[in-house]
């Protein structure tokens, strides 16, 4: 039997035991991905964890992706592993903004870390979560610098103060203004010589040209 053969009676198995769960399936790259509302969750988890033809024992991961366009702007994106079938599967759920999604610590204690890492940088509550705070950035971090709309500069930007003798927030002040450069080569004459971003101008027929060029006194 192959891989996909595989994938594809599994996920026969999963969608005849969670009919009124799995909203949507698909096999790619040799790994199931399932579709599934935010408030089934926990059951998909302990589901996939339990049953005896899945045994997907271990969470290896949480993440998160973040599509400003969509009125469910947000996925997150569970990772799980089957050592007895050698077999990785994924979960996805789609969130909106404020919408809460149910803590899976209680099925998975690895998923504590992982949700708090999710929270710090796309801003994704988990109800039930009983110490969502910081973990990648400081306590004092101001928004989830993970989504598509947090300024690439950030807000504030820290320094060590030496009259203060400690770390220090600021505004943050960019030494230049916005500018767009113009790379193409004023060398007009220098038509065999291409630098970065000559390929934006045409090259005029006039000029000199390297088959011009002479070494002792020859061509």
């Amino acid at each position: 039997m192959s891989k996909t053969e595989a994938f594809t009676d599994l996920a026969d198995h999963i969608r005849d035991e969670l009919e009124d769960i799995i909203l949507n399936h698909s096999i790619d790259d040799e790994e199931l991905c399932l579709i599934v509302a935010p408030e089934n969750i926990c059951a998909t988890l302990q589901f996939l964890k339990s049953d005896k033809d899945c045994r997907f024992t271990q969470l290896i991961s949480i993440c998160g992706a973040d599509y400003p366009s969509r009125e469910k702007r947000f996925d997150i994106v569970y990772h799980m592993l089957s050592m007895t079938l050698n077999q990785r599967i994924r979960i996805k759920l789609h969130v909106g903004e404020n919408e809460l999604v149910p803590t899976a610590t209680k099925i998975f204690s690895a998923a504590g870390w992982y949700e708090r890492e999710t929270w710090d940088l796309y801003g994704i509550y988990f109800d039930g979560h009983e110490d969502l705070r910081r973990l990648l950035t400081d306590y004092g971090f101001h928004g989830h610098p993970l989504r598509k709309d947090f300024p690439l500069t950030g807000y504030v930007e820290l320094r060590y103060d030496e009259e203060q003798q400690r770390v220090v927030y600021e505004p943050v002040k960019l030494t230049q203004a916005y500018r767009s450069f113009d790379y193409l080569s004023p060398w007009e004459g220098m038509t065999d010589i291409q630098l970065p971003g000559d390929e934006k101008g045409t090259i005029p027929e006039r000029g000199w040209k390297q088959s011009d060029k002479t070494v002792g006194g020859q061509k």
